[in-house]
């Protein structure tokens, strides 16, 4: 039987690896990505609203990304949207669509990108360490409480330790894929 505290522990390192993955997926390849826009607000009627709430993005090329906005006065506050976020892409505006036209990546930009991928990873590995920091701490307040034996204790910090194994690996295995991604030309 597993513990709760191990049982919460793995469902805060799954979210964790879900979160780890959403962030890789904004790390820009040398392809057109949708994700790529996830994050980006535009003022609209007043609020703010996604990107993909005030018009219809599609992919029609591997390298662009086309914005057709359902209400054509919403051109300027998307291309402004755009423009503000950190995506380093120029909005081409034609009068009823916006372009975003994705670049080659140089040698030099997918060895930076790579060397970002894999400090998001570190970033994501410590939190899930954290994770299962926190839980034994918590099993060892129970040992102390006699809630639990030292048998137990011993046999949930080995499952404890399963786990975050398990999740390290799963991270290990997202970045190898993204860093084969960013690496293909």
């Amino acid at each position: 039987m597993m513990s709760d505290v191990i049982l919460e522990m793995s469902e805060r390192m799954e979210k964790s690896v879900d979160a780890f993955r959403v962030e890789l997926s904004k790390v820009r390849t040398g392809r057109a990505s949708i994700s790529i826009l996830d994050g980006i607000n535009v003022d609209a009627y007043g609020s703010a609203m996604p990107l993909n709430q005030v018009g219809t993005v599609t992919i029609p090329e591997s390298r662009m990304i086309v914005i057709q906005p359902w209400d054509p006065q919403m051109l300027p506050a998307i291309e402004k949207a755009i423009l503000k976020s950190d995506i380093g892409l120029n909005p081409v505006n034609d009068g009823k669509n916006i372009r975003l036209n994705i670049p080659m990546l140089t040698e030099e930009r997918r060895k930076e990108l790579v060397k970002m991928v894999k400090k998001i990873a570190e970033e994501f590995r410590v939190a899930i360490r954290n994770v299962r920091r926190d839980a034994i701490e918590t099993l060892k307040k129970q040992k102390k409480d006699k809630e639990i034996s030292e048998d137990d204790l011993f046999k949930y910090q080995d499952e404890a330790q399963a786990e975050t194994d398990t999740h390290v690996k799963m991270i290990d295995k997202s970045t190898a894929l993204k860093e084969k991604e960013v690496m293909e030309v």
